[in-house]
């Protein structure tokens, strides 16, 4: 009967001390996974937040497919282009009459584009390389690199610090009187989140400014002659109107005076009966 009770205590003893070996290692393991997560969480805030822009200045044989090639690169890329902006000037241009209403219009343009794109940042590197693979030359390539790693870290300091109060204001731990104050407060935590997805975004993926263009274009085009000198009549045939116009004019003054004749028969009887009174009285004064 003993033997059997030490036997019991014995097994007793194990089963205990088996359960405490158990809640020790599930606690060891927590508290490693507790270490790991914050260990990572660490290294994300401490990870090198670096910002790469990049410009590059170049000169292509045509502008219109370099566009297109440069926005098909993009896409391959998984990337996005963010502005794209074509133009035209005229630098010189001619005009030479080939008829009375038609001119060959000559004009000597220079054709340029503007491009900014997005690329991830890994592989910015090897786009630039490309994009200069389709140049002539190249005027001017940099790049610049910005550190966020310290503004990361005290904005993510800073959220966690604000975090804490919002909780504790929650549970009446801190009491905070005016509500403008938690709406500015909760309004500066948003902001420095959006500030961190920012950085975030920008070391993801890198800002490339493009800008290229082509050897002057000739085009030939003939045009409608839109100078209304041009279409002056010539002075013969002018002289010929004019004579025309004179005979009409002159018939028409004809017609006139015919128009008028019975004026005429009275001035004339008027000025004939003023000749017979003057004639009168000159006979009687001799």
């Amino acid at each position: 009967m003993k033997t059997k009770i030490i036997c019991l205590g014995i097994c007793f003893a194990l089963f205990l001390a088996a359960c405490s070996g158990t809640k020790n290692y599930e606690i060891a393991n927590s508290s490693a996974d507790s270490a790991r997560t914050d260990a990572k969480t660490d290294t994300a805030l401490t990870a090198p937040k670096l910002i790469k822009t990049a410009a590059m200045n170049f000169k292509v044989k045509n502008v219109q497919r370099a566009c297109e090639d440069v926005s098909a690169l993009t896409m391959s890329y998984h990337g996005m282009v963010m502005h794209h902006a074509m133009q035209s000037a005229v630098q010189r241009s001619y005009d030479n009459p080939i008829s009375r209403d038609s001119v060959i219009h000559v004009s000597s343009y220079n054709t340029t584009a503007d491009m900014t794109v997005r690329v991830p940042a890994d592989r910015m590197d090897e786009f630039m390389n490309t994009v200069g693979k389709m140049a002539i030359y190249i005027n001017t390539r940099n790049m610049d690199i910005e550190d966020k790693t310290l503004d990361y870290m005290a904005s993510n300091l800073k959220v966690q610090s604000r975090s804490e109060i919002i909780a504790q204001q929650k549970t009446n731990n801190i009491k905070i009187k005016s509500a403008e104050s938690v709406m500015a407060l909760k309004d500066d935590l948003i902001d420095q989140k959006i500030n961190n997805r920012r950085i975030d975004y920008e070391t993801k993926y890198s800002t490339i400014s493009l800008s290229f263009y082509q050897t002057n274009t000739v085009a030939r085009e003939v045009v409608v002659n839109d100078d209304p000198s041009s279409f002056r009549v010539p002075f013969f045939t002018q002289l010929r109107n004019s004579l025309a116009n004179g005979w009409l004019g002159f018939n028409d003054f004809v017609i006139f005076l015919a128009n008028i004749w019975v004026l005429f028969v009275f001035v004339g009887v008027v000025w004939y009966s003023y000749f017979l009174y003057k004639r009168r009285q000159v006979a009687k004064l001799a």
